[in-house]
């Protein structure tokens, strides 16, 4: 098994366990560049909220997509997002990745941002 198979095979055992609890879920993907926070509904089937590197306003804070400091900025974005959607808690979906580095800052700016997880 590759890297690659080893994250998937982590992220299905949890994304098993949110639907079971059918929790409104916050999703995590990261590349080298980018790192990218959804809010998906508890059936998982709409996105209710969104934020990423890529977008403009985010890339004149930050210019380089691919550190801590970027996924700080995205995740207190994606915290006031799904708080004006009125979400108050969330699943952690951290898509296999370990809980370290830019998927930790993300996870923490998020919880100061005000969403419960």
């Amino acid at each position: 098994m590759d890297k690659k198979q080893v994250r998937l095979r982590r992220a299905r055992k949890t994304r098993a366990k949110i639907a079971e609890l059918k929790a409104v879920r916050l999703s995590v993907f990261r590349t080298n560049t980018h790192i990218y926070a959804q809010v998906i509904s508890g059936c998982g089937s709409k996105v209710l909220a969104a934020a990423s590197t890529v977008e403009a306003d985010v890339r004149a804070q930050v210019p380089n997509g691919g550190n801590r400091k970027a996924a700080e900025v995205v995740g207190k974005l994606i915290a006031e997002r799904a708080k004006a959607a009125g979400i108050e808690a969330v699943a952690f979906d951290r898509a296999g990745f370990l809980y370290h580095g830019r998927v930790k800052a993300l996870a923490e700016a998020a919880r100061e941002g005000g969403l419960k997880f």
